[in-house]
């Protein structure tokens, strides 16, 4: 049977990924901080704090890792047919223990540790999440609202199934209260891809719960304070008043936390900016209530959503990182994710997937998608008009003088290691495994670049493709490709074999551009 998708299904996911990644971003650096640490260090959180840290911008990190990779399950076993079983056999083939995916807290100390030490041992979920074998406590923390919405995100205005999926995919690590939360949270983004009224997504989440559970209080609750009390601080009060982690125990209690997103989508009133401002300067755990916060409303206002925050999305720049077994997949991007996601709603539908210039690996066909590509003496913009499919095209506006731009395709310097031990780090205490990886591009390929000069450039440019590899002192080196000439107007393609390094691992692709006159280069695609 075939349903019916949204016309602008995958911007919705892909503004959805990147609302994941800015919430969790802003977020990650003041994690398990309190509303009054916050607020005297930084006052309102309405801008990135990670050099507060000492920290790179981009960093591994759980709550995306888990999100968009236990969707895996749905490339083994079809989703009308998906169990919890199958989704914790999947976790048991995409975790490396350790070192992705996780928060590695120890056994009866990290949920999601425990629930794979379960797993590991024989115990098939959802017996792996159960209260039963884990104790309430453990089994109501919040990981399971973490790595819920790419389940809605599948099911576009479908909110039963999403409900469906997401109570199978929080029972592998959760139980009670905390499997409702996911499913209440799958519920509105599901249904954010076809109703945009907030109190409608809200009615539908209050719905999904159990009539008398603290949960259905906690929304009647958050509403009513919401109609009586204008100041969200205040109301914020309220809520670590009457649901503060004095009153529910753990590290990180899916209670309070819920009422967080509640919080600032309701004083938010459906904008971004100002609802992830609110959820991270709220406190407690941040980076998780402001990636689903910044995921629901990227769903709900597509790409519109994003227009006010590009002191948020430039920077990040669409870069991601996913680590796990498959390590040319751990260096990717908002993008490239997106169509992973929609590939399955699209097959869950009963549609076929689009696939956008061929299969390119960085194809730009949303607007303002870069695909982790960075100017080095450069602009480097998305523009709508000069696809070839008639999708966008990364404008590359150069000096005159040599210039590059790249993209990672491997470990980037900057991302630090992890501490010695991998339980080193709490929450709160940012990242606590590495980023497990391997080079995306390797010699022996072919590179293939499509590209035209702008009609209005002054004169040809030369232009090169080149990789960067690391050499045996782990120092970037830079080999260029075969220069070639593109004359205003003319669309040129690009191929070059990558060399041989010795085995030395390449870290970028990219082009180099140069003219005796500044210009523009449009770059449609890029394949290898």
């Amino acid at each position: 049977m075939t349903h019916a998708v949204p016309a602008d299904y995958f911007e919705r996911v892909y503004a959805g990924v990147l609302g994941k990644v800015i919430g969790v971003t802003l977020g990650r650096p003041v994690e398990g901080w309190s509303y009054a640490r916050i607020t005297e260090t930084f006052g309102e959180l309405d801008r990135y704090v990670h050099a507060h840290r000492g920290w790179p911008l981009i960093l591994p990190d759980d709550d995306l890792t888990g999100t968009f990779t236990f969707l895996r399950a749905l490339e083994r076993v079809s989703a009308e047919n998906l169990t919890a079983a199958d989704i914790g056999d999947t976790w048991l083939d995409q975790i490396v223990e350790g070192r992705t995916c996780l928060w590695w807290g120890g056994f009866g100390n990290s949920t999601e540790q425990t629930a794979y030490i379960r797993l590991k041992g024989g115990v098939r979920a959802p017996l792996s999440g159960s209260a039963e074998r884990n104790g309430r406590t453990v089994a109501e923390q919040i990981g399971a609202q973490i790595f819920i919405d790419g389940w809605a995100m599948v099911a576009p205005g479908r909110p039963e199934v999403a409900a469906r999926l997401a109570r199978a995919a929080a029972h592998v690590s959760h139980d009670g209260e905390a499997v409702d939360a996911a499913v209440a949270l799958a519920t509105m983004e599901a249904l954010a891809f076809v109703e945009s009224d907030l109190g409608a997504l809200l009615d539908a989440a209050e719905a999904s719960l159990p009539e008398g559970g603290v949960l259905a209080r906690l929304y009647r609750d958050v509403r009513a304070w919401h109609r009586e009390e204008a100041d969200w601080t205040r109301a914020r009060q309220q809520l670590e008043d009457s649901y503060g982690y004095d009153r529910y125990p753990g590290n990180v209690h899916v209670i309070p936390n819920h009422g967080v997103i509640l919080l600032a989508l309701l004083y938010g009133a459906g904008d971004l900016r100002r609802s992830l401002i609110i959820a991270n300067t709220c406190g407690w755990d941040t980076d998780c209530n402001a990636g689903n916060v910044g995921c629901l409303l990227g769903i709900r206002g597509g790409l519109d959503a994003l227009e006010d925050v590009p002191d948020w999305r430039t920077p990040v720049a669409d870069r991601l990182y996913l680590p796990g077994p498959e390590g040319g997949r751990a260096v990717t991007d908002a993008l490239t994710v997106a169509a992973e996601v929609a590939t399955h709603g699209w097959t869950l539908a009963g549609c076929a997937p689009l696939v956008f210039k061929g299969g390119a690996q960085y194809h730009f066909a949303a607007p303002g998608a870069v695909q982790g590509w960075l100017g080095d003496g450069l602009e480097v913009e998305n523009a709508a008009g000069r696809g070839r499919d008639g999708t966008p095209y990364l404008a590359l506006h150069y000096p005159g003088p040599a210039a590059q731009a790249r993209v990672a395709t491997f470990l980037p310097p900057e991302v630090p290691e992890p501490p010695d031990t991998p339980y080193a780090r709490g929450p709160g205490g940012g990242f606590n495994y590495t980023l497990l990886a391997s080079p995306r591009v390797y010699p022996g390929q072919e590179v293939c670049a499509e590209l035209e000069a702008d009609p209005a450039n002054a004169e040809a440019v030369t232009v090169h493709l080149l990789v960067r590899y690391y050499d045996e002192h782990d120092a970037l080196q830079t080999v260029l490709g075969p220069a070639a000439q593109a004359t205003a107007g003319e669309p040129r393609t690009l191929t070059w074999t990558v060399p041989d390094f010795g085995g030395l691992p390449i870290a970028e692709l990219g082009l180099q551009v140069s003219a005796h006159a500044p210009g523009t280069l449009y770059l449609d695609s890029v394949r290898w």
